[in-house]
């Protein structure tokens, strides 16, 4: 094979901005619900829809993408996942003309299509370019660095676009839908002209085995599958209520505060999930992927409890991404600022469940992966809930919803994450 001669510089270059995009696109439903409950007079629960339409397309698309990449290898897959997200952006873009919600739902779900394909095939496909090995390893750590990026960037950019909340609308995001489309076009264009190795496609006659067990066959699996799930959910939970709550007029229950302050103080949050995830690599060779997520977990229940019984009226100056990408401060509530701090426990929750998750599955660790897939779409469920308790008991009160979910994940790292099932063969 003289592939290892190859320089596949720019499909690596076109992997990283698809890194980049998979966060930058999945991000924008936060700040996006921002407009439409601006535009439409949505309720929180409402507002949560974009989100929600996004990570549930992740059930539908989990297992077929999973079967797509083995039959149609990593190029045609990610050509697909793109085209794909090229049409569920310009959905949105199309709702912000019509200034109209339904349409604006249509195109998040189109999107969460997209992402959950791209999700399944980036990670493989960088790995392959980068030859395996440390090097696959560092390029994959590079892009999940410039995926931290992405998400920082979203909520600061959308919270510039937005100006006056109060007159917000989906048009008002069409430069970055512009964005996320030119930058799919361009990837698109660059992966259809190149030649990429595929050294992992199925083969059409291939012998499959037959097992009387699989994934689900395994008790900590199981559970750790449904960790997934509740972790993105509260990943992306914190932020978005977050935001909710800063951006609200005080007649609303919220703060008051304008979209650009709140942005940056949402942009935070990932930032500090960016600086959470360089530190959890290099520590990861000292500390088990089992105590680290019982210290995330506890430390996270620790931080959304002050959030919820601090006083709004105790403010504190927290440093922040401004409206010109610079650090600045922006005042916020103490509770407020607990809740941005949970970024840097969440930053290592993902891998720590992956690990634990697929422990001693040997065979079955494939089918796994595309079963973790569908349950990403937790991300969409978790905050639709806590948009739901949020109209009801308030912003604060919400994040007893949060609070409950990290009580599970320090559940499964505690006691869930053991295998009692090493009588199955593997």
């Amino acid at each position: 094979m003289n592939s290892e001669n190859k320089n596949y510089a720019l499909p690596i270059a076109m992997m990283f901005a698809l890194f980049f995009m998979v966060a930058f696109v999945t991000s924008l439903p936060n700040p996006m619900g921002v407009i439409v409950k601006n535009q439409f007079g949505a309720s929180n629960f409402l507002s949560s829809l974009g989100n929600a339409a996004n990570f549930i397309a992740y059930a539908f698309m989990g297992i077929p993408a999973g079967i797509l990449l083995s039959k149609a290898g990593y190029k045609r897959t990610a050509l697909l996942a793109i085209a794909v997200g090229f049409t569920g952006v310009g959905v949105q873009y199309l709702s912000g003309q019509m200034g109209n919600f339904m349409v604006y739902l249509i195109g998040a779900f189109v999107s969460g299509f997209s992402m959950c394909m791209l999700n399944a095939v980036v990670n493989p496909m960088l790995n392959t370019l980068g030859g395996g090995g440390n090097k696959g390893n560092q390029l994959i750590q590079f892009g999940g660095s410039l995926s931290a990026i992405g998400a920082t960037i979203v909520p600061v950019l959308l919270g510039i676009l937005m100006g006056d909340i109060m007159e917000a609308n989906i048009a008002d995001a069409n430069p970055a839908l512009f964005i996320a489309m030119g930058i799919f076009a361009l990837t698109f264009i660059v992966l259809f002209v190149m030649d990429i190795p595929e050294p992992h496609r199925a083969e059409a006659t291939a012998v499959k085995e037959k097992s009387a067990h699989g994934p689900l066959s395994f008790r900590h699996f199981v559970l750790g599958a449904i960790a997934v799930g509740i972790y993105v959910g509260l990943e992306v939970g914190i932020p978005n209520t977050a935001n909710l709550f800063m951006t609200s007029p005080a007649d609303n229950n919220g703060l008051g505060i304008a979209a650009s302050e709140a942005g940056a103080v949402v942009g935070t949050y990932w930032f500090l999930m960016l600086l959470g995830r360089l530190a959890g690599a290099s520590l990861g060779s000292h500390f088990s992927s089992k105590s680290m997520l019982i210290f995330v977990s506890f430390l996270g229940m620790i931080l959304v409890a002050l959030a919820i019984t601090s006083s709004i009226q105790t403010v504190v100056s927290m440093p922040t991404f401004k409206s010109d990408i610079s650090i600045g401060i922006t005042q916020v509530p103490i509770g407020v600022m607990y809740l941005i701090l949970c970024g840097l426990c969440t930053s290592v929750m993902w891998g720590g469940i992956f690990n634990l998750a697929v422990e001693g599955l040997g065979k079955f660790t494939a089918m796994a992966s595309g079963i973790f897939m569908v349950l990403v779409c937790g991300g969409g469920i978790i905050p639709s809930l806590q948009g739901f308790v949020a109209d009801k008991a308030g912003y604060m009160a919400s994040y007893w919803v949060i609070f409950v979910c990290l009580g599970y994940l320090l559940f499964y790292a505690l006691v869930g994450s053991k295998n009692v099932n090493k009588d199955i063969p593997i």
